[in-house]
């Protein structure tokens, strides 16, 4: 990909990466996941198959971004942060029964390091989620 750095302990198997876009070691874009320009995907993070990430944004190390997440543009994502995309997960499964359940990050907003949010949610344009805080409602813009 073109314009697309990927550290060489990088893993970036999307062929959905914009340009000016950086993956830092160890973080793992898996194939399907699409990500915007001028993003930084910081060391050790993971983005699923079915995640979407806006331009200009800023996910930390240690972040995952599961299949059903959308970041839009310019969101900040804190160090050790991560979305879930499933409300009552279990183990054994049927395969193909799992449907993930979509969180919007809106423009702008911004997570701090650590917190958690629960799928189902709406981070509002510019919002800001604390360090350490469980999102389980919508945050207002």
């Amino acid at each position: 990909m073109a314009g697309v750095f990927v550290h060489e302990r990088g893993l970036c198997e999307s062929d959905d990466v914009g340009d000016g876009t950086r993956v830092w070691a160890f973080a793992h874009v898996m194939a399907g996941a699409r990500v915007g320009r001028d993003c930084n995907i910081g060391g050790g993070s993971f983005v699923e198959a079915g995640a979407v990430i806006g331009d200009r944004c800023v996910v930390k190390n240690g972040v995952q971004v599961w299949s059903g997440v959308t970041l839009g543009v310019a969101v900040f994502v804190g160090p050790n942060a991560t979305f879930t995309n499933d409300p009552r997960p279990r183990a054994g499964r049927s395969a193909g029964t799992f449907v993930p359940v979509p969180t919007h990050v809106e423009d702008g907003a911004t997570i701090g390091a650590n917190a958690t949010v629960v799928c189902g949610t709406r981070i509002g344009r510019y919002a800001f989620v604390a360090a350490g805080a469980v999102v389980t409602r919508d945050v207002a813009p």
